[in-house]
């Protein structure tokens, strides 16, 4: 989708002005994006998804447009919640479970609180209990502040309407997040210890810094190997970490940016093999995605800039 802003650019003069709609469409592509990806949890699909709103948005009268990053947002959220019909089908069909496309993101995310909790793996799965319209009013409305007049444009709702939902959707999320705040430090004390002790091989290090009830998800999409369903408890969870690190020794492992938070990624000499997201809470690791699917890894490739 890196065409998307060349062939914005190559577009005759439209109304509004010589390429209004181009600059205005790359103004607020990162922002655009963002919805997309929160809503649909895949880069792939959510450059689709701006695609479609460009060829929507090329066709539109700016004359007509009062507020274009409100017509904007309204066009991607209605694009993105057609598009999470399709998903919902595919993944009935997905070997193994399901998890969000990873990304490799800027500093500046993790920077903004709200935003990275908003795009990391353990809310993105959170989000995905939602209903398609229940994720699109608490994406619009919590993460990116839209009034309930906007979302209810965007997601063709009454202002009434929407505050119910949204009002159900926050209770299902606060229900589900993790409740206590880590501040980043802690958060890099805990999977550096992680990191070092599955490096080392250090089976009683690993268990205490495994919570108890800690669950492993993996995501290797019927390509790659992977757990086909949740591994719950620490002793399991350490064990088949360190058993498949056994198997493969030339795995290393570097700390990253992913999703605006601190993740590990497994490499294999120059390859890519797995993406590790953790979730830590009260000092241990309480949640572990580890993403194989090479399908989901290809934007790990470069930096992906999001905003709100």
């Amino acid at each position: 989708m890196e065409h998307l802003d060349a062939d914005a650019q190559e577009q005759s003069p439209g109304r509004g002005g010589p390429d209004a709609a181009t600059e205005s469409f790359v103004a607020h592509r990162n922002l655009l994006f963002t919805v997309a990806y929160e809503m649909l949890g895949s880069a792939a699909d959510a450059e689709d998804v701006l695609q479609e709103t460009w060829l929507r948005w090329s066709g539109v009268d700016l004359d007509e447009v009062r507020d274009r990053r409100a017509y904007l947002v309204r066009i991607v959220t209605r694009q993105s919640l057609t598009r999470l019909r399709t998903l919902g089908r595919r993944k009935e069909s997905y070997v193994g479970t399901w998890l969000p496309e990873p990304l490799l993101t800027t500093p500046d995310v993790a920077e903004d609180v709200e935003l990275a909790d908003s795009v990391s793996m353990a809310m993105l799965l959170v989000m995905e209990t939602l209903t398609p319209s229940e994720r699109a009013v608490f994406v619009l409305r919590e993460v990116f502040g839209l009034g309930y007049d906007e979302i209810a444009d965007a997601v063709g709702r009454n202002p009434a309407a929407v505050r119910q939902i949204a009002h159900r959707a926050r209770g299902h999320v606060a229900d589900r997040r993790p409740r206590e705040e880590v501040s980043r430090a802690e958060n890099r004390r805990v999977i550096e210890a992680f990191r070092k002790a599955t490096e080392t091989g250090d089976l009683q290090s690993l268990l205490d810094v495994l919570a108890p009830d800690v669950v492993l998800l993996g995501d290797g999409g019927g390509i790659r190997q992977a757990v086909l369903r949740p591994i719950v408890g620490a002793d399991k969870v350490a064990r088949l970490i360190l058993g498949g690190l056994g198997k493969a020794p030339a795995l290393t492992l570097r700390l990253a940016q992913v999703n605006g938070a601190l993740a590990l990624i497994a490499m294999t000499g120059d390859d890519l093999d797995t993406v590790m997201a953790l979730s830590v809470t009260a000092g241990r690791v309480t949640g572990l995605y580890a993403v194989r699917n090479p399908e989901k890894l290809t934007r790990m490739e470069r930096v992906t800039s999001l905003s709100r």
